[in-house]
Formats: structure tokens, sequence, C-alpha cells
């Protein structure tokens, strides 16, 4: 694990919380928003659980 769940003020494309679970579990930011797009086609709450990230993780100083 790299380092703690924040949001990124850089590499941010909507809220940040892609990037941030990429720095988190050592992945890279595309990969990880690509991870959502392909699940976002299965039944699931994704949409919430990524307003509900971007709601709870703190943005970085």
């Amino acid at each position: 694990m790299a380092s703690a769940l924040v949001r990124p003020k850089s590499n941010r494309w909507i809220g940040g919380v892609c990037s941030g679970l990429a720095r988190r579990f050592g992945t890279t930011p595309n990969t990880m928003r690509l991870i959502f797009v392909v699940s976002c086609l299965l039944p699931g709450p994704q949409f919430l659980i990524y307003i509900g990230l971007w709601a709870l993780m703190p943005s970085e100083d």
C-alpha cells in the first residue's frame, strides 16, 4: 500500500477519487478509471459509492 487515502490536487478529472484510489493501491489513475468505467457496465451502486468517496475522502493539502 502506497500512501493514505486522499484526493490529490493534481491529476484529477472529476473529483479525484480514482486518482486517490490509484495512489493508495499503487496503480495508475487511468487504470483505476478504466476499472470504474467497466464496473459501471455491471449492476450495482457504483455511482453512489463514487459520490460517497468524493464526500468522505479528504482533499490533499
